[in-house]
C-alpha cells in the first residue's frame, strides 16, 4: 500500500504513485517535463552529473500497443567494492528467481499462456513477418508487459488481434515439446482448452473488479482465491482463534492462496515445501549466498530472516525480517523482495511477489533525508485531529536509490517511490524506509521531454512556464513527502482492526489518497524553503496546477471511453481533486474554463486549496483511525469512480493527436559476473539489453522454475 508509480500519477513531471510500500508512481508521463530547466538552480539533480550518465545512452527501446519500453542506467555501480558487487549479483538472481510466482498470482492460466507464447516465439517454423505475425507479436509483448492477459493498469482483459485459426497454426507449427500440455493432452485439445482463456473477452474479463455492490472476490480473476466467495474469505480471516487481533498482529493472509477443499476453506501458503516451492527454493538459495557477503551484521541478520520466512511461511518471521531490515540504515546495497503490495487483491490482503534491488544514491539522498529529519514537525503541525497524530514518529529512514534490477509486480511497470514496511504497527514502533528511485525518474524524464502534453492541457502561458521551470522538482518533492511522511503519518485508534478488515476494498485507495494529501498540504508550506529543499512557494503552485489538472482531466487518458475508474491510484487522485473542486466551487477555488472550444483546469486560490486539502486529509485519517467503512465508501464512490463522459471524450480526442504512448515500462539491466578458475567472482559488470522481446526469451530460458499449473 505504499508504492508510487509514474503512470499511477500523471503529475507535473513524473507520475506520482505510492508506494512500493514499496502504486506507484511513474509509468506514463502524461505531463512530461525536462529537467534542464532546473540545472541553473541549487535544486537540480546533482547525482546525475556526479556519476556521469552516458549522454549517448538510448533510453527509448521498443514500442507497441499503448506501451513504450525504456532503458535505465545504473550510475555508481562501478564504484562499488567487489563484495558489494557480489552481493548485488546474488540479490539480482534472487529477484529474478521469483518471476514465475507473479505470473501465477496474476492468473491461474498465466504461466500456461506465457509458456505457450514463448514456445511460439522461439520455435515457430513459419514466416515471422506480415500483418498476422505482427499482431501476434504485439499480443506477446502485451502479455509479457502485463504479466498476463489483463492490462497491467486497467486490469481489463485484452485479446489477440489475429484470428484463432492463425493462432492455432502458430501453435501447431511450433516445437510441441515446448508447449505446456497437460498429461496426455493433444494439441487440438490444448487449443480447445485455451481458446476461451485467450480469445473470449467475457472469460475472466477483469483481473481485479472493485465495483461496489458485487462479490469482489468472485468477480476478480486474480489467482489469490479459488472456489470461495468474498464473505467466506472475510469470515475466515475474522476468526479470532486462527487470526487473533492484537496491537502487533501480522499481515494475516499476505502470503497464501485461499481455496475450498472438500467443503472447507484452507490456505495454501507460499513457502519452500508449500505453494511455489521450486521458485522459492531458488530465491532462498541466492538469499543465503547473499548473506555470506553482507556488508554488515545487521544486513546479514535481515537476509537470514528473509530466507527463514520463505522456508517457513511464518508471518511473524516476516515481521522480524522487516524490523531487522528497517534497522539496516548503513548498507549501500539494498533490496525490497517479497509478497508486499496488495493492490491486486480486490479485498486488500494478498501480497504480490515483487523485488527491487538497488544501491544508495548518496547525493540525491540529501534532499529526501532533510524531509525525513523533520518528520515529527510535520506530524505535529498537520491538520489531523490530535488523537490521530503520532506522539512520537520513529525511525524514518529516507534515501534516494539507484535501481539495479526489478522483477515481479515491480517490472516492467515500476514504482518511482517506495515506503515500507506496510504494517501500521511496525511503522509506529520501529519506523520505515522511504526511497525515491532516482535513475528511474531520470529515464522517464529523458524519454518524455518535448512530448507536448503540457502545451495541450495547461490553461495559460504563465502556469505553463511555472510548471516547466518547477514541475519536476515539485513532483519529486510530492513523491518524497507522500512516501516519507505521508505513509508514516497518523495512527489507528486502540482496538480498531487493520484497514484490510475495516475499510476492505477501499483501503488501498484511501491510503494512497491520505499519503497524497500529506504531500499536497505541505508542498505549499514555507517549512520546505526553510529546510532547503525548494526555492519558493512557486514550486507548490506548480504541483497544485499539475495535480488538479491530472486528477480532474488528464489521467482520463488511461481509460477507455465509457469506463468508470477502478484502479486504486486513479481513484485516489480523482477523489482528492473532485472533493476539493466541489467544496471550493462556490468560491471558485478551482474551476473548469473554456478557451477556443477546449476545456482546461484553472486554480484561482492556492491558499484556499491548501486548506481544503488539509480538511480532506483530516477526514480520511479519521476514517482510517476509526475504521469508518461507510464514510470511506461514500468518499470513494462519490468522488473517485464516476467519469464525465463528455469531458472524457474531449480529453481522449486531444490526447490522440499527440501520438504519445499512455504507459511506460523498462527493459532491465543485466548483471554479468567474471569468474576465476576456481569459480570465484572477480568482478561484476552491468550490461544494458536493447530489446524487451529478447530479454523475455532470456528470462524464459534462465528463470522458469514453476509448472504451468500450481
Amino acid at each position: 500500500m505504499n508504492k508510487t508509480k509514474l503512470g499511477t500519477a500523471l503529475l507535473s513531471g513524473t507520475l506520482l504513485f505510492s508506494c512500493l510500500g514499496m502504486e506507484a508512481i511513474a509509468q506514463t508521463q502524461t505531463v512530461p517535463i525536462s529537467r534542464t530547466s532546473l540545472s541553473k538552480t541549487s535544486f537540480s539533480n546533482k547525482s546525475l552529473t556526479k556519476f556521469k550518465m552516458n549522454q549517448q545512452f538510448q533510453v527509448n527501446a521498443e514500442a507497441f500497443a499503448d506501451l513504450q519500453l525504456l532503458r535505465y542506467q545504473v550510475p555508481g555501480f562501478d564504484e562499488l567494492t567487489l563484495q558489494q558487487k557480489t552481493l548485488a549479483y546474488y540479490l539480482y538472481q534472487a529477484a529474478l528467481s521469483g518471476r514465475d510466482i507473479y505470473y501465477d498470482q496474476a492468473s491461474k492460466y498465466g504461466l500456461t499462456l506465457r509458456k505457450t507464447i514463448e514456445a511460439i516465439y522461439s520455435s515457430y517454423a513459419g514466416n515471422k513477418s506480415g500483418d498476422d505475425w505482427n499482431k501476434f507479436k504485439t499480443y506477446a509483448g502485451r502479455v509479457w508487459f502485463s504479466t498476463g492477459n489483463h492490462h497491467h493498469y486497467g486490469k481489463e482483459k485484452f485479446v489477440p488481434e489475429c484470428s484463432f485459426d492463425y493462432f492455432s497454426q502458430l501453435v501447431k507449427s511450433s516445437d510441441q515439446s515446448l508447449l505446456p500440455l497437460m498429461n496426455g493432452e493433444s494439441v487440438d485439445a490444448f487449443l480447445t482448452r485455451m481458446k476461451p482463456v485467450i480469445f473470449d473477452p467475457n472469460f475472466q474479463p477483469k483481473q481485479v473488479d472493485l465495483r461496489a455492490g458485487i462479490d469482489n472476490v468472485a468477480n476478480s480473476s486474480v489467482n489469490f482465491y479459488e472456489g470461495v466467495t468474498q464473505k467466506e474469505v472475510e469470515d475466515y480471516y475474522n476468526n479470532p482463534d486462527k487470526f487473533p487481533h492484537t496491537d502487533q498482529e501480522p499481515e494475516w493472509g499476505l502470503n497464501s492462496k485461499v481455496v475450498k477443499e472438500n467443503g472447507r476453506i484452507v490456505e495454501k501458503t507460499y513457502k519452500v515445501g508449500g505453494m511455489y516451492d521450486a521458485a522459492l527454493q531458488k530465491v532462498v538459495y541466492w538469499l543465503d549466498k547473499a548473506a555470506t557477503v553482507a556488508e554488515n551484521e545487521q544486513q546479514m541478520k535481515a537476509l537470514t530472516l528473509l530466507s527463514e520466512y520463505y522456508k517457513t511461511g511464518d508471518l511473524h518471521k516476516w515481521d522480524e525480517y522487516n524490523i531487522a531490515w528497517v534497522n539496516d540504515t548503513e548498507s549501500r546495497i539494498d533490496a525490497s523482495l517479497g509478497f508486499i503490495e496488495v493492490y491486486n487483491d480486490p479485498i486488500g490482503k494478498k501480497g504480490s511477489f515483487e523485488s527491487v534491488v538497488s544501491l544508495k544514491d548518496m547525493e540525491t539522498t540529501k534532499k529526501i533525508a532533510a524531509i525525513a529529519k523533520e518528520a515529527q514537525w510535520f506530524e505535529d503541525n498537520s491538520p489531523l485531529m490530535p488523537e490521530h497524530k503520532k506522539k512520537e514518529v520513529k525511525g524514518i529512514t529516507a534515501k534516494a536509490i539507484t535501481v539495479i534490477v526489478e522483477s515481479g509486480d515491480a517490472a516492467p511497470s515500476t514504482p518511482i517511490g517506495i515506503n515500507l514496511p506496510n504494517s501500521d504497527w511496525l511503522r509506529k514502533e520501529h519506523g520505515s524506509k522511504s526511497v525515491a528511485l532516482s535513475n528511474i525518474v531520470h529515464a522517464y524524464n529523458e524519454s518524455s521531454a518535448g512530448g507536448g502534453m503540457l502545451d495541450e492541457f495547461v490553461v495559460d502561458a504563465d502556469r505553463l512556464k511555472r510548471i516547466k521551470e518547477y514541475g519536476n522538482l515539485a513532483s519529486d518533492l510530492h513523491t518524497d513527502m507522500h512516501e516519507c511522511i505521508g505513509h508514516a503519518s497518523g495512527q489507528i485508534n486502540p482496538g480498531v482492526a487493520t484497514p484490510d478488515k475495516t475499510l476492505k476494498n477501499y483501503a488501498s485507495c484511501l491510503e494512497e489518497a491520505r499519503a497524497d494529501l500529506v504531500g499536497l498540504y505541505y508542498i505549499m508550506d514555507p517549512k520546505l524553503i526553510e529546510i532547503g529543499v525548494m526555492p519558493s512557494l512557486e514550486v507548490g503552485k506548480a504541483e497544485y496546477d499539475s495535480y488538479m489538472m491530472n486528477g480532474l482531466m488528464t489521467q482520463l487518458t488511461r481509460l477507455k471511453l465509457g469506463d468508470n475508474i477502478e484502479e486504486a491510484h486513479m481513484r485516489n487522485r480523482a477523489l482528492n481533486a473532485y472533493w476539493v473542486y466541489e467544496k471550493g466551487k462556490k468560491d471558485k477555488v478551482v474551476e473548469f474554463v473554456k478557451k477556443d472550444g477546449k476545456t482546461y483546469v484553472q486554480v484561482n486560490d492556492y491558499d484556499k486549496l491548501r486548506v481544503l486539502f488539509g480538511e480532506l486529509l483530516r477526514e480520511i485519517q479519521r476514517i482510517k483511525s476509526e475504521g469508518d467503512f461507510n464514510a470511506g465508501k461514500g468518499l470513494v464512490e462519490t468522488y473517485g469512480v464516476k467519469v464525465n463522459q463528455e469531458l472524457h471524450k474531449e480529453v481522449l480526442d486531444r490526447y490522440a493527436k499527440l501520438n504519445l504512448k499512455a504507459y511506460k515500462g523498462f527493459v532491465q539491466p543485466r548483471l554479468v559476473p567474471t569468474m576465476d578458475g576456481d569459480g570465484n567472482i572477480t568482478d561484476v559488470k552491468v550490461q544494458y539489453p536493447a530489446s524487451f522481446y529478447q530479454q523475455m526469451m532470456e528470462y524464459a530460458k534462465d528463470y522458469s522454475f514453476l509448472p504451468a499449473m500450481n
